[in-house]
């Protein structure tokens, strides 16, 4: 018991003098850590046991509440004291070895810290023991998620409560947000004046819980909390780049989770800028994310880019994937995309990648047909240059074939081709009514027998033939969404191109704009047409100076 009587008084004694570094230091909770804690361990074990009041005693009696505290003097509270009788608890019950237990027992004493935090006139003691506790609790429970048959022990201890069971991910953001809150709401310091007190803590824990949320795909739960940063939450600016890199990365996480790419652009791109050069893996880790949320608003990684240190290898993964877009070939695409599946689904992105990159690659098909067929001094003409959506489908038609596995039939030696026909368009509408195409017409596979492809492998369905009505509605889509120019003559089943005379006489360039300048007009403009600010992201604030 003497080893306990003296650990409470040193802590008393950093109470009194609001020592809140030497208290996180004291309060550990994870190895490794000085001998002396595991003889408190063995001493509260022998002298205190489970269902004996004698520890609840012992700590009131060390920890007495001060009757007169002097100025710039702190005092221990009833939270405090509850919290420290969870504290040496925790340390005659813990076994490092069962992961299961830790897990309630860290659960427990946080929730506990939590508690304690609140107290309006010394909780701010405690900020730095519940940082500690919190990342300790975090890190255990991301471990836990990778572990099945640990999870199962966990909920199969769980007490059974109506509706949908919590994960352990959501029930300690539940505790942190305790925490969070009581950080948020801290009037030591006014919104936009530098952080004192409690406030000091916001974004570190804001980090643990978009952490956790993120890790365990409910994205959706850190709504109020953004909310509350939105509203009421000091500038970003204001706390450490370590804070503020991983604040944006997580706020980029979770707008790319929303489907809203260019906000996740903005927030991915602010935290590469802001990571410094030498932590190589941290900007490594944003790069993942950054490039292919660039592809998705149609901006391709440059050379520069991918060779820093930093992006290693990562252009093998991309730079087929951006051939492919920019070619509009979806068997190359597919292929790559195939190849880099592994990598990406590590990374979260692969189907909103996948999914989305498809309109760009219809995109460039579209285009690359126009090239094709457009006969050149059209445009010259009062007519609108037009693109014959039938072309579209003989190209699809024969992309869809590659896709099954048809094969070009080999040439005869001495052929040679029309210098007036594109070779890809004679391979695309070989099978027509023009006997002198088919010499590159396509071969069956083997057996005669179409390869079967999964529901996401075709150019519309799996296997389903593409039809004028898919291109339509195709194309129809690519206007609704800008990137194309024009408008689509149902009766004539052609796509006109607007805006020829403004862009300088070309077609090309009139009919399929940028794609990150349509996406930026687009945002800009706003879903009620009156306009948004771009360079604002929810969630993201800004000082009074726009930093």
């Amino acid at each position: 018991m003497a080893l306990v009587t003296q650990f409470l008084s040193g802590i008393r004694g950093h109470v009194l003098n609001q020592e809140d570094e030497q208290l996180a230091q004291w309060l550990r909770v994870e190895p490794p850590v000085p001998d002396h804690y595991h003889r408190l361990a063995a001493e509260l074990r022998s002298a205190f046991p489970a269902k004996s009041d004698a520890l609840s005693k012992l700590i009131d009696n060390c920890l007495p509440e001060e009757d007169e505290v002097q100025e710039g003097k702190g005092s221990p509270w009833p939270g405090f004291n509850s919290f420290m009788k969870e504290y040496m608890e925790y340390w005659r019950d813990v076994d490092f070895d069962d992961a299961v237990k830790l897990h309630s027992l860290l659960s427990n004493l946080l929730n506990s810290c939590a508690n304690a935090l609140a107290n309006p006139t010394y909780g701010s003691m405690l900020l730095k023991t519940s940082m500690s506790i919190s990342k300790s609790l975090c890190k255990l429970v991301m471990i836990l998620m990778k572990q099945p048959h640990l999870l199962a022990q966990i909920h199969q201890g769980a007490s059974g409560e109506e509706g949908e069971r919590k994960s352990i991910a959501e029930t300690a953001a539940d505790i942190l947000q305790k925490i969070f809150t009581s950080c948020l709401m801290d009037r030591t310091s006014k919104r936009f004046d530098p952080p004192k007190g409690k406030k000091v803590g916001v974004y570190t824990f804001a980090n643990l819980i978009l952490r956790l949320f993120i890790s365990s795909h409910k994205s959706r739960l850190a709504v109020q909390m953004l909310t509350n940063i939105d509203n009421i939450g000091p500038p970003l600016s204001l706390y450490p780049a370590s804070q503020r890199v991983t604040y944006l990365y997580h706020l980029g996480r979770l707008w790319y989770n929303c489907n809203h790419f260019m906000r996740a652009q903005t927030c991915f791109s602010e935290a590469y800028l802001q990571c410094p050069p030498a932590f190589l893996s941290h900007r490594r880790i944003i790069l993942s994310y950054l490039i292919p949320t660039n592809l998705l608003l149609g901006r391709f990684p440059s050379a520069q880019l991918l060779s820093r240190p930093e992006a290693a290898g990562i252009g093998e993964i991309f730079l087929p994937i951006c051939r492919a877009i920019k070619t509009g070939d979806f068997v190359s695409y597919y292929d790559a995309m195939e190849r880099a599946r592994p990598w990406l689904e590590a990374k979260g992105v692969y189907w909103a990648l996948f999914e989305n990159c498809k309109t760009l690659v219809w995109r460039s098909l579209t285009r690359k047909t126009f090239m094709l067929t457009y006969t050149p001094g059209q445009g010259s003409t009062k007519k609108a240059p037009v693109l014959d959506l039938e072309d579209v489908v003989t190209v699809a038609t024969y992309v869809q074939r590659r896709l099954e596995g048809w094969t070009p039939a080999p040439r005869h030696p001495g052929h040679r081709t029309n210098g007036q026909t594109n070779s890809m368009f004679m391979r695309a509408v070989a099978n027509s009514a023009d006997a002198s195409l088919r010499a590159t017409t396509l071969m069956p596979p083997p057996g005669g027998k179409a390869r079967e492809l999964p529901m996401d492998g075709g150019l519309i369905f799996g296997n389903e033939p593409v039809t004028l009505e898919n291109v339509r509605g195709i194309v129809v889509g690519l206007v609704a969404m800008g990137l194309l120019n024009g408008f689509v003559s149902y009766s004539q089943n052609k796509f006109a191109i607007e805006g020829t005379k403004r862009a300088g006489g070309n077609p090309v360039a009139a009919g399929w704009p940028e794609v990150w300048k349509v996406g930026l007009e687009r945002l800009s403009e706003g879903p009620d047409g009156e306009g948004v600010d771009i360079r604002r992201v929810p969630a993201w604030v800004k000082g009074t100076n726009g930093r």
